[in-house]
């Protein structure tokens, strides 16, 4: 079945934005994901357990310290149930893949 797991955005103060959501919106942090010999870590928040709803994926990016307007949004993430198979019926319906299916570089 698919469905939206996060919508990601990046920021440039972790800290700041972490308050911001649970003080002032509410949720709760889910997890965090340290990577720091690639220069990231990841923050994950929401308003239940990430295997039963869509969650925020915070990115922070080591030494960027300012976002334009429009160039903070990372992406959307969808589950599916075979990721190649997802893959090529969006080639076959004319999009184009950026960067096939397999786990991130450094993740498993």
């Amino acid at each position: 079945m698919n469905r939206i797991l996060n919508t990601m955005l990046r920021l440039s103060d972790i800290e700041k934005s972490v308050i911001f959501y649970t003080n002032t919106l509410g949720m709760d942090v889910l997890r965090t994901f340290e990577r720091h010999e690639q220069g990231f870590s990841l923050t994950f928040l929401g308003y239940g357990k990430e295997s039963e709803t869509c969650v925020l994926e915070l990115t922070y990016n080591y030494r960027v310290n300012k976002y334009e307007m429009g160039n903070a949004f990372g992406h959307i993430a969808i589950s599916v149930d075979d990721c190649s198979k997802a893959c090529d019926q969006i080639k076959d319906l004319g999009g184009k893949i950026l960067r096939g299916a397999g786990p991130l570089a450094g993740s498993d």
